[in-house]
């Protein structure tokens, strides 16, 4: 059973309104057609379940850092955007269906992923496996009741009284994006008995610019190398943010709570504390680069 600290409950409210946020610009269809047309679902996972880990494997292998700080990359990067992503990719007019497609699909394969691709480097730089296996039944639930659900619920409104969707869409967004705000400054400010960080000045720079170039690597493959595969800069944007913000609270409950090594949560702490914001500036840069305004939808 996961242990939840009042933080991390208020995270998942926090979150679960911010799907049903994204909910209300979506359409039954946009899931639909996201389906007919996987080759950028397809791409998109691939990169994250096999492109970014050994990209992260290869850059903490000939680091100096510790042992499980090394663990905690892979870790981090093993375990997928969540509401996060959807929050951002719905924010600055990305392919908002394929964002949540890829949250619920990724999330159920992280139940296999993630022991597979940990219990790989455990073996790597202990020589040494543990067993890790995620509650099924609960951490479906968080899934579902984070993130699927608030959406799908979002998008029936939508159907039904699309005059009251398209009216709120201004405002909440204003609103989510607060929200989320508030929430990040929470986990940074709050004490460690209470679901905040708790980690030394020290340990985050060391951390730190290990971190920030896996975070730029993960929106350079995401954007540039995915778009040579023939996908639209829309596509590949989305790809970008879901290669880049991590499920940071799943790699704080895997890491402290089934592996019982709080040096193996640090660079998932670490990470939680910047990418957020390196996440907007590079939304900005895009925009910028393909001469739109910042909220402005893609024109391919």
């Amino acid at each position: 059973m996961f242990a939840y600290s009042y933080i991390d409950i208020l995270i998942s409210v926090v979150l679960a309104f911010i799907m049903l946020g994204i909910g209300l610009t979506l359409t039954i269809q946009n899931f639909k057609d996201v389906l007919k047309a996987p080759k950028s679902l397809f791409i998109g996972l691939t990169s994250q379940i096999i492109a970014l880990p050994i990209i992260t494997f290869i850059i903490t292998y000939f680091s100096d850092l510790p042992l499980p700080v090394k663990v905690g990359f892979i870790l981090l990067i093993a375990c997928p955007g969540a509401s996060t992503s959807g929050f951002l990719t719905y924010f600055f007019n990305g392919n908002v269906a394929l964002s949540v497609t890829f949250t619920t699909i990724n999330s159920i394969l992280t139940l296999f992923t993630i022991p597979i691709t940990v219990n790989l480097a455990l073996m790597f730089f202990y020589g040494n496996q543990t067993s890790i296996q995620l509650p099924f039944g609960e951490t479906l639930l968080q899934i579902f009741l984070v993130t699927l659900i608030p959406a799908l619920v979002g998008a029936l409104i939508r159907g039904k009284y699309p005059a009251f969707a398209d009216k709120v869409k201004k405002p909440m967004n204003y609103i989510l994006l607060a929200a989320l705000a508030a929430v990040f400054f929470i986990k940074l400010l709050a004490s460690e008995e209470h679901g905040g960080t708790g980690i030394s000045s020290a340990e985050f720079w060391q951390i730190f610019p290990y971190g920030l170039l896996i975070n730029v690597i993960s929106f350079i493959w995401g954007y540039y190398i995915v778009f040579k595969n023939g996908l639209s800069n829309k596509d590949s944007f989305t790809i970008a943010i879901e290669s880049s913000v991590h499920n940071t609270t799943l790699a704080f409950l895997v890491a402290g709570t089934l592996l019982q090594n709080q040096d193996m949560v640090k660079p998932s702490l670490v990470y939680s504390l910047f990418s957020f914001w390196t996440a907007i500036i590079f939304s900005m840069l895009v925009k910028k680069r393909l001469a739109l305004k910042t909220f402005e939808a893609f024109k391919n």
